[in-house]
Formats: structure tokens, C-alpha cells, sequence
């Protein structure tokens, strides 16, 4: 068995068709063809089955793919190491972070690093809560950023860096929009716009509300930042956002006020799995990130 066929197998899988395959891979439709016909002779099973121009795993061969895929995150990383190993400023480094903290953190946090470390390079993923946990204990990204920070989780290991207010966000011709702060249930009959249901933002919004004694009226919903804020800005209803969303400006014809009570705060930190060692670069990022965050509540 061969990493060649391996990777080949992987791709037909992927796009189900071998001449797609053969053109992302640049080698001969017949070269992938005779590598997987090994691959099946080799293992005693079939792989693959013909739906007309297209092929389909059989049931042992999507068995075979899910073992192929940790087998080939493990090897990569193998390597992924001892590249970093021979020269740990070169290495790369997969970044997992939500929408709220997209706007300010990330880009903070990675420009103060590559002041220090220009080659190392990033790939970024933005996702919600629990996709950003799973990828993390998948491998799908070697760390994220993540509020509020899982402490309890068997699989991650969570560091708190800040913990931040949440506010609510009113249109500027909300009946409350002069006051310096609120009491959350002063928002019981407004309509309130939020993130979809699954995303940890809804949750705690929800949560804040019923300590407050009602049940929030969720009247939209938007996945994107930018979306929720400009449908308060709209006057379509009310929202509640941590303080890291507000760092660059509040939304024009919106305004911010403190909530007093109940005091509603979320802890905001990094992830990173407690099933594999950080690569060295990887290493040097997390240390970074900890140590930039505690100078930070030094000089606060």
C-alpha cells in the first residue's frame, strides 16, 4: 500500500469521478485507475462502484475512508513536524476563530506576530461555536479562538485570555436610547434580532434573558455580524453583543448601552486539542497569544 494510492483513492472519493480527478491531480485517468485497482487487489475488497460516468464508495469503501483521512492527517503532520523541526519560523499554521471576533482580535493578535515572525504564514477559517471545537479535535485546525472558552470539555484544552461584557444594541430612536444603562428586562416586549438557532451567541442572549424573567420575542436572524447590526440599525429590534464587536465604531443610527443587571459577560480565549502535541510553530503562536493578553491586563 502506497501514499500514491492513498491520496488518489481520497480525490476519486472526493469528486466521485475519476477523469475530474485525474485533471486536479495532472496524471493520467489510466495512471489512477491502475493505482486503485491495486489498492482493491491489494486490500481483497471493492472500493468503488459504477453509476453511469460516475463512481460511488461502497459501504466498506467509506469504512476505508474515514480510516485513510486520520491516517493521512497523521502522516502530513509527521511531516508538518519535521519540517518545522529543520526550520520552525517557515512553518504554517491553521487559525479557527468566529465572527465576533473577526473584526479586531484576529488581525491584532496575528500583525503584533508577524512583526516578530514574518514567515510564518496562516490559514484562516471562520465557523461557528461548534465547528470550531470539532475541527480543532479533528484536525481539521491547530487552534482557535473561541468565546465563550470551553472549560469542561474532555478533547480541548481552553485558555481564558479576557472576559467581556455583552451590551445591547438599539435603534437611535429606541425609547431607551438615552439612557447611560438598562436593566435587561426593560427590553421584554421588543423584538429582538440574533444569530441563528446553534450559535452560541442566540444561547447566551436567551439565557440572559429568561435570569431577566422573560423569554426574548426573536422576531430576525442573521449569521453574519455586519447583517444583525445593520437590521437594528434598520430599526427592525434589538440585539445584544459582546464589547469586542463595538471596538471600531457603533453602527450608525444605532446606539450601545451597558447592561446593569443581570451582569451578562462572556470569557473569550484559545483552544487547542489535548490529543497531539502543537507543531513548533504552532507552539511559539500559543505562547505568544498568552503572553500578549497578559501584558495587555497588565497595562488595563
Amino acid at each position: 500500500m502506497e501514499l500514491r494510492q492513498l491520496r488518489y483513492f481520497m480525490e476519486v472519493a472526493e469528486r466521485e469521478h475519476v477523469s475530474e480527478a485525474a485533471q486536479y491531480l495532472h496524471v493520467a485517468q489510466s495512471a489512477i485507475s491502475r493505482q486503485i485497482a491495486n489498492l482493491e487487489s491489494e486490500l481483497g475488497v471493492t472500493l468503488f462502484e459504477r453509476e453511469g460516468r460516475n463512481v460511488k464508495l461502497t459501504p466498506i469503501g467509506k469504512v476505508f475512508l474515514t480510516h485513510t483521512k486520520t491516517a493521512m492527517k497523521a502522516i502530513d503532520y509527521a511531516k508538518k513536524q519535521i519540517d518545522e523541526f529543520l526550520d520552525p519560523e517557515r512553518g504554517s499554521i491553521k487559525i479557527g476563530f468566529p465572527t465576533s471576533l473577526a473584526s479586531h482580535l484576529l488581525p491584532t493578535v496575528i500583525s503584533a506576530f508577524k512583526d516578530k515572525h514574518p514567515n510564518v504564514a496562516f490559514h484562516l477559517r471562520q465557523g461557528s461555536y461548534k465547528f470550531l471545537i470539532d475541527s480543532v479535535i479533528n484536525r481539521e485546525i491547530d487552534l482557535a479562538f473561541i468565546g465563550p472558552v470551553p472549560l469542561n470539555n474532555p478533547d480541548v484544552e481552553g485558555t481564558i485570555l479576557f472576559t467581556e461584557s455583552i451590551s445591547a444594541l438599539v435603534p437611535a430612536s429606541h425609547h431607551l436610547a438615552s439612557k447611560k444603562s438598562i436593566l435587561l428586562n426593560e427590553l421584554r416586549n421588543d423584538s429582538f434580532v440574533l444569530f441563528p438557532r446553534g450559535f452560541v451567541l442566540q444561547e447566551i442572549v436567551v439565557e440572559a434573558c429568561k435570569q431577566a424573567g422573560f423569554v426574548p420575542n426573536i422576531s430576525s436572524v442573521g449569521e453574519d455580524l455586519d447583517a444583525i447590526k445593520g437590521l437594528v440599525s434598520a430599526g427592525m429590534g434589538v440585539t445584544l453583543l459582546p464589547e469586542s464587536t463595538f471596538h471600531e465604531s457603533i453602527p450608525r443610527f444605532t446606539v450601545r448601552i451597558p447592561i446593569e443587571l443581570p451582569l451578562v459577560r462572556r470569557t473569550v480565549g484559545i483552544i487547542v486539542s489535548k490529543k497531539r502535541d502543537l507543531a513548533p510553530s504552532e507552539k511559539v503562536f500559543y505562547q505568544y497569544v498568552k503572553d500578549f493578553f497578559s501584558m495587555l491586563e497588565q497595562y488595563q
